[in-house]
C-alpha cells in the first residue's frame, strides 16, 4: 500500500497536465504582437509612424473580424534607438508580456542586439524595419525580412549614378555601426564592379549632430558623388553643411533616407538627393483613390498624414494576418513558419513589387528603385534595378 499510494498521486498529477504546452502569446481569443520602436530618440518620427501604421491594421482586423476567432493586440516598447535598451525591451516583451511574434522592430544594431533574446524563447523576428542582410542571413528558422537590402540597394544604384553623372571621385559618409557599414559595403562592391574605389571615406558616431569636419574632408578631396550611410538628421546635417560651404556633389542614400522628413525638415537644400526605395511615400495630392481612403482613416485616427513608415507598419501587420490565417486555428510558431514558407504576396496599392518566401528563402523581395527629391517631393526616377 505504501508503494501504491505515491504511484497513484503521480498518475493523477500527470493526468492533470495538458497534452501539449500552450503556445506563448496565443490564447483562445487573442494573439500578442510585440514591436520595438524608437519613440524618443533620433528616429522617433519613423518609430511613431511605423507603430501607428501597425495599430491601424490591427484595429481594422479587430473591428471587422478575427484570425480564426482571435483578435490582435499590439504591445509597443521604446528603445530610443539604443541597442542596449532594445535588449531590455525584448526581454520584457518576450519574458514578461510573452508575445507570440516580434514584428517591425526598427533599426539594424537594435535588431542584432535583441534577436538572441527572442530566439532563445522561439519568438520569430518578423519583417524588421531595416534592410540589413543580417535580418535573413545567416539562415535561421525564426528570421523573415521583407525588403531589398541596403547592401543591394547601393551596390546596384551606385554604378548607375556614377555612369550617368560621369563621376570620377566617389566618397562616403556613414554611421559607425551595423547600418552604416552595410551601406558602405554595398558601395564598395558597386564601385569594384566598375573598377573604381573610394576617394575618401569618413564616419560619425550614432547621435552626432555636427558634420562640418566630415564635409570639409570630402570637399577637400574633390568628391563628385557622396554615398550617404545616414538616416534623418545626419542626412539633413551633411547635405545642409555641404550646401552652405558651396560643396554640391551628387548625394545617394539608401532607403533609410527615403522619408518626407528629409525635405520637410531640411527644406530646399535637400532638393536633388537620390534615395533607394521599395514602396512609395503616400503623397495625397497624387495618390490613388484606395490610398486616399486609407490615408483619411489614418489621419482621422492619429491626427497626422501617413508616411512611408506608416505604410511599412501597416503592410507588416497585413502580411502577418494573411500568414496567420493560412496557418490555421492551431496557431503555433511551427504552424506559422510552415505557412510563411509558402506565402506569395502580390504587389499592393502602395507600389511594392510583391514578395515570396520558401523554407530556404527568407528575403521577400530584392526589388528596389531610385527616387530623387524634386521641388520638395520624392519622385521615382528609375525602373527596378537589376
Amino acid at each position: 500500500m505504501k508503494l501504491q499510494f505515491p504511484l497513484a498521486i503521480a498518475v493523477l498529477a500527470l493526468g492533470a497536465l495538458p497534452a501539449h504546452a500552450q503556445q506563448q502569446g496565443v490564447t483562445k481569443n487573442e494573439i500578442l504582437i510585440g514591436t520595438i520602436q524608437d519613440m524618443s530618440g533620433p528616429l522617433a518620427g519613423y518609430g511613431k509612424q511605423a507603430r501607428n501604421g501597425m495599430q491601424l491594421r490591427i484595429d481594422e482586423l479587430n473591428e471587422q473580424g478575427s484570425i480564426h476567432g482571435r483578435k490582435l493586440k499590439l504591445i509597443a516598447e521604446d528603445d530610443g534607438y539604443d541597442p542596449k535598451k532594445a535588449v531590455l525591451a525584448a526581454q520584457k516583451l518576450v519574458n514578461q508580456d510573452k508575445i507570440f511574434i516580434m514584428a517591425g522592430h526598427l533599426g539594424t544594431a537594435q535588431n542584432m542586439a535583441s534577436m538572441p533574446v527572442q530566439f532563445e524563447k522561439g519568438v520569430i523576428n518578423y519583417f524588421p524595419i531595416t534592410a540589413a542582410r543580417e535580418m535573413y542571413e545567416p539562415f535561421h528558422k525564426l528570421k523573415y525580412s521583407f525588403a531589398a537590402t541596403y547592401y543591394d540597394q547601393i551596390r546596384l544604384a551606385l554604378p548607375k549614378l556614377v555612369k550617368e553623372k560621369n563621376a570620377k571621385k566617389v566618397c562616403a559618409i556613414y554611421q559607425d555601426d551595423d547600418f552604416g557599414l552595410e551601406v558602405l559595403r554595398g558601395a564598395e562592391t558597386g564601385l569594384k564592379s566598375i573598377s573604381m574605389d573610394f576617394t575618401e571615406k569618413t564616419s560619425y558616431k550614432r547621435g552626432a549632430t555636427d558634420f562640418s569636419s566630415q564635409v570639409a574632408k570630402m570637399k577637400a578631396s574633390g568628391c563628385e558623388l557622396v554615398v550617404l550611410g545616414t538616416i534623418i538628421r545626419e542626412t539633413i546635417g551633411t547635405v545642409g553643411e555641404s550646401r552652405k560651404t558651396g560643396f554640391n556633389p551628387v548625394f545617394l542614400g539608401s532607403s533609410a533616407v527615403y522619408t518626407d522628413l528629409i525635405h520637410k525638415l531640411g527644406g530646399k537644400a535637400m532638393d536633388g538627393i537620390y534615395g533607394a526605395m521599395t514602396v512609395q511615400h503616400p503623397y495625397l495630392d497624387e495618390a490613388s483613390q484606395p490610398i486616399r481612403f486609407w490615408a483619411n482613416k489614418y489621419k482621422t485616427k492619429f491626427n497626422e498624414d501617413p508616411t512611408v513608415f506608416s505604410v511599412y507598419g501597416y503592410s507588416i501587420i497585413d502580411q502577418f494576418i494573411k500568414a496567420a490565417q493560412k496557418a490555421g486555428p492551431n496557431l503555433t510558431t511551427d504552424s506559422f513558419v510552415k505557412a510563411m514558407d509558402t506565402m506569395v504576396y502580390e504587389p499592393d496599392m502602395f507600389g511594392s513589387a510583391g514578395s515570396s518566401y520558401t523554407a530556404t528563402k527568407r528575403l521577400g523581395s530584392d526589388q528596389t528603385r531610385l527616387s530623387q527629391i524634386q521641388n520638395g517631393k520624392w519622385t521615382v526616377v528609375s525602373d527596378y534595378l537589376k
